[in-house]
């Protein structure tokens, strides 16, 4: 089966080893999003989460689907307390973004992210017809 493998620079600029995105037959797979580059880099938790969902479902997007075309996230945050503290904020965003279709989704504390100011990045599987 083809592998297509997409960067998308003008949504969420990736690394140089990697690929932010690739598509294999309806999968794909999406590499772990952050607010990096964006004022919400170094901001609150809330500011991160929307900026990131944004780049999430604009990537679908691109490929065709929608946000609830999303069947799996895994969320890794830097502080299970702090994300447990924009509670509500995050249900609203989440409802917001995924229309009641909500996927699978996996809570991750770790240590730190790739870059300072980063507390919270998503990666994604979405099924797309």
């Amino acid at each position: 089966m083809e592998k297509i493998r997409n960067n998308y620079p003008d949504i969420a600029p990736s690394g140089p080893t990697f690929s932010r995105g690739v598509r294999v037959g309806n999968l794909l797979f999406i590499a772990g999003c952050t607010a990096r580059g964006t004022d919400a880099q170094g901001g609150s938790m809330s500011d991160q989460l929307r900026v990131t969902l944004d780049r999430i479902r604009r990537i679908v997007e691109e490929e065709g689907g929608s946000a609830s075309d999303i069947v799996k996230i895994t969320t890794f945050v830097t502080s299970v307390p702090a994300w447990q503290e924009i509670r509500e904020d995050q249900a609203a965003q989440f409802a917001e973004c995924f229309q009641g279709q909500y996927p699978a989704n996996t809570l991750v504390e770790i240590t730190a992210l790739a870059e300072p100011g980063l507390d919270l990045e998503i990666e994604a599987i979405a099924e797309i017809s």
